[in-house]
């Protein structure tokens, strides 16, 4: 006879809270007797996230229905954050203040690429009390993680810290993100020294086996591969390559990226199909394992440039124009436009200079609004120093967005790195005037779009500004570096330029701490010998356009430079040209006219003897032949006026 069963509540009181398999099963004994028992449906789920069945967890939540779904909303959150629908998990539990909530709403919204919420809830937490034992470490570990994200991904200026602090040091996985965000920020050296502390602290736990530990460390020397090569240290890198354990990295995307990395780094890899082969031997993550934006955009770079490498023209132009295809444009996105490059790349053969332009013009007329293809055709514009061409094209481009005067064209018409693309074309051809009002038209959109403009281009704009003579040009200068200097009390370029600004204008809007707080002039004119640059006279740069000198002031010791010979075309060069050989001079004109033809046979050089196509006419020969006497007078005559008579004929 079978021992009865226990009550859900009796064997969970019994059970010890490690044993998730006993549990589970009581719960599935519990729900076959009642399908509606609550309890047990919520004990089931439990149990699932326990033992990592995050798929099992959500077709529990499927079949328990929407009552379970609400009560139990932070497990089921979190199944679907596990199983890779991080979006669902936001929409779940983003009206939830619970404290576990937020922290599910923040790991969700960081596998999105939120990371400016992820960084605010994690403030948040940090900042209430009523925490778990060691969450403060979990916190500031994952907070670093977000702050190097957020560098990575062009948002900075949201990151908390900036450099790595003391308690970063303390364990193995803070002292990574500190790396991490040293590399963001293009601090390479600072990121290799906190990289080994990194490793270092990782072998010297004791609570990890050996296993444990090659696991935490493989992502960390992957990393250090990346820094290496771009120091410039490939041997070291190339030797780190060659000890590395690439097919025991258990997550796919970080065993991809060490794949690419040791190819990049190593010496041996000369031919492009050995690597392209060898950049696609790992297999494809899991959904649950996908590489960040930024991380995709970089490797689909790679694996373009490598079928470009190989001679995959017109694969890479059919697939980066169906990637193309699916994008939003204009765009300013990094992945649309490094792609468009691509497929440009891939139109043209690799082409540069005019023969790409060509090929790659008929393509914009398809696709006006792209960004990535726009550029490309700028540069190579600037390859062929068609500079005037280059800035009609953004110039109507820009045109075409202001025409559309929809908030996301404006967006890109007044995007910083086209606005710095523009500026710069301005600046080449010397067009100061251009410059100023391009940038102070891009200040002033962006001055009333965003609490918070892009601080480079303020900057860049004020600046341009501080040149001019007018005063509303000078006003607008100051409002500009007013805005810096409120943003950042310590940037001493806003408190520069507010002075310059107010100084001529309005001198009373400044306070006389701002001003000290400038070096004073004598310090900045120290150990300038101002005699003696007096003395040595100012130097004048040569104009870029030479001027013109009147031929009658010319002086007797000018010499006249001899103008450069131009080359002649190949289809006007006669068949048997050979360079070094003299041209023959008569080569114009007929054969039989030329000085050096002899006819051939005797009634060919007969005939030539009297062609002389108005050459100088040589005098007859006339032969003197000796009379013959006969015996009569009246015979000797007549035969005289016949020898006369043939004389006549010719």
């Amino acid at each position: 006879m079978a021992a009865p069963t226990q009550s859900l509540s009796a064997l969970l009181a019994q059970t010890h809270l490690t044993d998730h398999s006993a549990v589970l099963n009581a719960a599935n004994a519990s729900l076959k007797k009642s399908k509606t028992d609550t309890e047990a449906q919520h004990v089931r789920v439990v149990a699932l996230l326990n033992l990592e069945r995050y798929e099992d967890t959500l077709d529990a939540f499927e079949k328990a229905g929407e009552k379970l779904k609400q009560d139990a909303g932070l497990e089921y959150a979190y199944a679907l954050y596990r199983a890779g629908r991080p979006k669902e998990a936001v929409e779940v539990v983003k009206s939830d203040e619970r404290r576990g909530a937020r922290h599910v709403l923040a790991q969700a919204s960081y596998r999105i690429e939120d990371f400016a919420q992820a960084a605010q809830i994690y403030q948040e937490l940090a900042s209430q009390d009523g925490g778990l034992e060691n969450e403060d470490n979990d916190l500031r570990i994952n907070s670093g993680a977000v702050d190097s994200q957020l560098e990575w991904s062009g948002q900075g200026d949201l990151a908390v810290r900036k450099k790595p602090a003391r308690e970063d040091m303390e364990a193995f996985e803070t002292a990574y993100n500190a790396a991490c965000g040293s590399i963001s920020r293009g601090e390479l050296g600072q990121g290799d020294v906190l990289l080994k502390r990194s490793k270092d602290l990782c072998n010297a736990l004791d609570d990890l086996t050996e296993a444990e530990k090659k696991a935490e460390i493989l992502p960390i020397l992957v990393q250090q591969v990346y820094v290496l090569t771009q120091l410039g240290k490939t041997d070291e890198a190339e030797e780190l390559c060659s000890n590395l354990p690439i097919a025991e990295i258990r997550e796919l995307s970080t065993r991809h990226i060490a794949q690419v990395n040791s190819i990049a780094a190593s010496k041996e890899h000369s031919n492009p199909y050995l690597s392209h082969r060898l950049m696609n031997s790992t297999p494809d993550p899991s959904p649950t394992d996908q590489h960040f934006t930024f991380q995709s955009t970089i490797l689909r770079q790679n694996k373009y440039a490598m079928d470009l490498l190989c001679g995959k023209y017109l694969g890479v132009a059919n697939s980066s124009s169906k990637y193309l295809s699916s994008q939003p444009y204009p765009t300013i996105s990094p992945g649309p436009v490094s792609v468009a490059v691509f497929n440009a790349a891939a139109h043209a053969h690799a082409l540069t200079g005019k023969a790409a332009i060509k090929e790659v013009l008929p393509i914009l007329e398809k696709r006006p609004s792209d960004v990535g293809l726009l550029l490309t055709i700028t540069h190579l514009y600037l390859l062929t120093n068609n500079h005037a061409a280059a800035t009609s094209l953004l110039e109507s481009f820009f045109h075409r967005l202001e025409t559309s005067a929809t908030p996301a064209d404006l967006d890109v018409r007044f995007a910083p790195g086209l606005i710095a693309t523009m500026v710069s074309l301005y600046a080449i051809q010397g067009r100061k005037s251009h410059s100023k009002n391009e940038l102070a038209r891009a200040a002033s959109y962006w001055r009333r779009k965003s609490k918070t403009p892009p601080k480079t281009l303020m900057r860049a704009a004020g600046t341009a500004l501080l040149d001019s003579h007018n005063e509303e040009d000078l006003s607008t200068a100051g409002e500009i570096f007013s805005d810096l200097h409120d943003a950042d009390k310590t940037d001493r370029a806003a408190v520069a330029g507010l002075v310059a600004a107010y100084a001529i204008i309005a001198p009373e809007k400044l306070d006389k701490e701002l001003v000290d707080s400038l070096p004073p002039v004598a310090k900045l004119v120290q150990g300038i010998d101002a005699a003696r640059l007096e003395e040595a006279g100012v130097a004048s740069l040569p104009s870029k356009a030479p001027l013109a000198v009147d031929a009658s002031k010319k002086r007797a010791g000018d010499k006249a430079v001899k103008p450069e010979a131009k080359k002649t075309r190949k289809n006007r060069m006669p068949k048997e040209f050979v360079e070094g050989k003299k041209m023959d001079e008569e080569r114009w004109l007929p054969m039989k006219d030329r000085s050096y033809y002899r006819p051939k046979g005797r009634k060919g050089k007969a005939r030539a003897a009297g062609l002389t196509q108005g050459g100088p006419v040589a005098e007859e020969k006339v032969e003197a032949k000796p009379e013959v006497k006969t015996g009569g007078g009246g015979g000797g005559q007549q035969k005289k006026k016949k020898a006369k008579g043939k004389g006549g004929k010719w």
